[in-house]
């Protein structure tokens, strides 16, 4: 009879550990605005299978690209009551909630994707992280990228003179607004996944666009005219949402921020060896090439630095560090 009760007390105490084990495991949702075939998705995908496997298959993580879930705007809000757990969001919609993260558009502060890797991985990169808990109720692991900004255009763009009343599509955020405005063009926000068709029928001029993107969602077939300037940085940040991180074990926490964290580290590795490939293959293409420097734009960099250097106190220590890594 003392065995059987045994017996019964071990049984139910291992149900009980089992359904504990249950009510920890979690699927995960994840959320991002470019394709599936995209460096930022295929490496959330990994992300995903890595998390999983390191879990012992206790945690999943779903993936939903292409704005499957809302633009990114819609994504943070989902993110801030928990209804979406993570995401892959460019600073771009971190810079306009929170100012400083736009000190990190300031126009020629990073001579290329290398140069801005190595500031993205500095100490002074991570001090804006520790800003995003109080500020936006989101946890941000680290940083990713892709490549330095160049524009795309219908017509020749040879000055800046050219840009004026240009309709140029950007990504929805104040630095880079404020950058073309300050150069004459016209910025008209646009969904990337409906930037090819804008092209195509004249409801845009011209894109501000990296490499990666010109080619893999062939921009180039509806606008034969590239500047290449390489004027600025666009960094992504991967992150947790808050309410979603407080209800997670310390273990769990440190499982997903490393794991995480070598996968953003993958997306910068990722393009800077894929940049000089691109760059060539772009060239390669049947455009109608010009280059630009910091002197190009230097009316419109006067007037962005009047405006950011007071909004984004950030600016002159991301400058200092810039200027540390050039050496």
């Amino acid at each position: 009879m003392n065995r059987i009760k045994t017996l019964t007390l071990a049984v139910a105490a291992t149900a009980l550990a089992a359904s504990s084990l249950t009510a920890q495991a979690r699927d995960f949702r994840l959320g991002l605005i470019t394709p599936p075939q995209h460096m930022w998705s295929t490496e959330a995908e990994a992300f995903a299978e890595t998390l999983h496997e390191r879990s012992g298959g206790e945690h999943s993580v779903s993936v939903f690209p292409a704005q499957q879930l809302g633009n990114e705007a819609q994504m943070v809000q989902q993110l801030q009551t928990g209804a979406l757990d993570m995401a892959f969001l460019t600073i771009a919609e971190i810079s306009n909630r929170i100012p400083d993260f736009g000190a990190l558009y300031a126009p020629y502060l990073v001579d290329g994707v290398d140069h801005a890797a190595r500031l993205l991985r500095s100490d002074t990169a991570a001090e804006l992280l520790e800003l995003m808990p109080a500020e936006v109720g989101l946890v941000g692991v680290g940083y990713g990228m892709v490549g330095m900004r160049q524009v795309l255009s219908r017509d020749p763009i040879v000055s800046m003179d050219d840009m004026r009343g240009q309709r140029l599509r950007i990504t929805p955020f104040e630095p880079i607004r404020d950058f073309y405005t300050a150069t004459g063009a016209a910025p008209a926000p646009l969904p990337l996944l409906e930037v090819y068709d804008a092209l195509a029928n004249g409801q845009v001029d011209a894109i501000d666009m990296d490499f990666d993107s010109i080619l893999i969602l062939k921009f180039y077939e509806q606008a034969d005219n590239l500047l290449i300037s390489n004027h600025m940085m666009f960094p992504m940040v991967g992150v947790v949402s808050g309410r979603v991180w407080r209800e997670l074990s310390a273990e769990d926490r440190e499982l997903i921020e490393t794991t995480m964290a070598e996968h953003l580290e993958n997306v910068l590795s990722g393009f800077q060896e894929m940049d000089a490939a691109q760059e060539e293959e772009i060239r390669a293409l049947d455009l109608n090439i010009v280059e630009a420097d910091a002197e190009f734009f230097s009316e419109a960099i006067a007037e962005w630095e009047s405006t950011w250097a007071e909004k984004a106190p950030m600016l002159e220590a991301l400058r200092e560090e810039a200027e540390r890594l050039r050496q």
